[in-house]
């Protein structure tokens, strides 16, 4: 296996399942960015510790899954295992922003970044956003004749598979049009739901691990019990046994998409906006002084799933337990970023459902969106998109003005705009 994004939820996840499924696979990991996971890992040999932190105390697990570690600069190692035959499959942790789609999940060919990806392909250069990077592989797998391979989506955005084969293929048809060809025939574009809370490491977090296991770590992986991967599609060169770990593989992963799109990731929105605001700042603060919202908001998704009430009764049942963990320290500031690309998939898709339904417009979920204006007012822009409609919003005194300003900013239905107005005002009175 290859994997383009050497992060924290990686290691707590694609490659601790990839461990316990089958010693016989490795995975040559590239970093998304900085380099300092893949030089720590390295001499280390590939081997960390991923801590499972649960209410009544921790465990270790020494995982091995990850057989090299590389900088993801690193285009001449990037290009040399992407075209090796032995790899069969390629694992993504691409953020939302990450992946340069358009709302329709087309690439966004007026992206600078995507521009520049496209020149530099046409004239042998690395790229630098993941499908540039993704096209750079695939491009070297082509010209070594090492066939068919699987590459495997693993993030919060709906219908990932199909966003990575949309924007991929929209890289490869502009750099070179028998490339597309080519991937058209040879490489499968999977979809999955992931699900597994991984904090950011501390300090102490080190000194845990050895304590655990007798061996310094300087990147374990912090995470909580609960762990859950459904996947969808075809794997033409053959893939890990990762159902021995506990993987679900369907024939639509869309309806898990949603159960956690609109219930976990909701609810961390919620938590994170409204309890940032009440001066919070981790889920298991936030969650008890808000367990009546997000009790609310849950009601407000349940309709909407496509599942039978015991799975959906059993999925929230996880997750009050897991967000009242007290010892996983998930951070609201953490959870808070980029809310300009999270809140359209997460409050606003089920709220249009809602209305489409003949449904009145979710209350909590208004709140949601209610509270990130006044994030962004109080703490300032969550990524690089909501700076303008932070400064905005600063000069709106009327709440229909800044109603009007935030759904533009998230192409949410005009329908709301009264209904989130009386939401904004009945939060600024809080």
């Amino acid at each position: 296996m290859a994997h383009l994004g050497l992060g924290a939820f990686h290691r707590a996840h694609q490659a601790w399942y990839t461990d316990r499924a089958d010693d016989a696979w490795g995975i040559a990991a590239f970093t998304g960015r900085s380099a300092a996971a893949a030089t720590a890992l390295a001499g280390q040999d590939g081997v960390y510790t991923v801590i499972e932190r649960a209410a009544g105390g921790d465990t270790a697990t020494l995982v091995q899954s990850i057989v090299a570690a590389h900088d993801g600069a690193d285009e001449r190692a990037w290009r040399t295992v992407l075209s090796s035959p032995a790899v069969s499959v390629l694992t993504l942790t691409v953020t939302e922003a990450g992946y340069h789609a358009t709302a329709s999940g087309d690439l966004d060919t007026s992206d600078p970044s995507v521009r520049s990806d496209i020149a530099a392909l046409v004239s042998g250069e690395a790229a630098r956003t993941a499908p540039g990077r993704v096209v750079d592989g695939l491009r070297a797998r082509r010209d070594a004749g090492a066939g068919p391979i699987a590459v495997v989506s693993c993030d919060n955005l709906p219908g990932n598979g199909s966003v990575a084969e949309r924007v991929v293929r929209g890289v490869a048809r502009l750099v070179d049009p028998s490339l597309d060809e080519w991937v058209a025939r040879n490489v499968s574009f999977v979809s999955t739901m992931v699900d597994r809370i991984t904090p950011r490491t501390t300090h102490d977090d080190r000194a845990v691990a050895e304590g655990l296991t007798g061996v310094a770590d300087a990147v374990p992986v912090v995470t909580e019990p609960f762990s859950e991967w459904v996947l969808s599609g075809d794997f033409p060169a053959g893939r890990p046994p990762w159902e021995r770990a506990g993987a679900r593989f369907v024939d639509d992963v869309e309806p898990y998409e949603r159960r956690k799109l609109w219930l976990l990731n909701a609810g961390h929105s919620l938590l994170a906006y409204r309890g940032r605001l009440l001066g919070y700042d981790t889920v298991a603060d936030a969650a008890g002084p808000l367990a009546d919202e997000l009790e609310l908001h849950w009601d407000e998704a349940r309709p909407l799933l496509p599942l039978d009430a015991a799975e959906i009764d059993e999925a929230l049942g996880a997750l009050r337990q897991r967000f009242a963990n007290p010892r996983i320290r998930h951070v609201l500031t953490q959870i808070a970023a980029d809310g300009s690309f999270k809140l359209p998939v997460r409050v606003v898709e089920p709220l249009r459902r809602r209305l489409a339904a003949d449904l009145p417009p979710g209350h909590a979920q208004l709140g949601v969106l209610a509270a990130w204006s006044t994030y962004l007012v109080r703490f300032g822009a969550t990524d690089d998109a909501s700076r303008g409609l932070a400064d905005a919003l600063r000069g709106m005194l009327d709440a229909r003005a800044r109603s009007a300003a935030v759904l533009r900013a998230l192409d949410a239905p005009e329908e709301l705009l009264d209904p989130l107005a009386t939401r904004i005002t009945e939060l600024e009175r809080l």
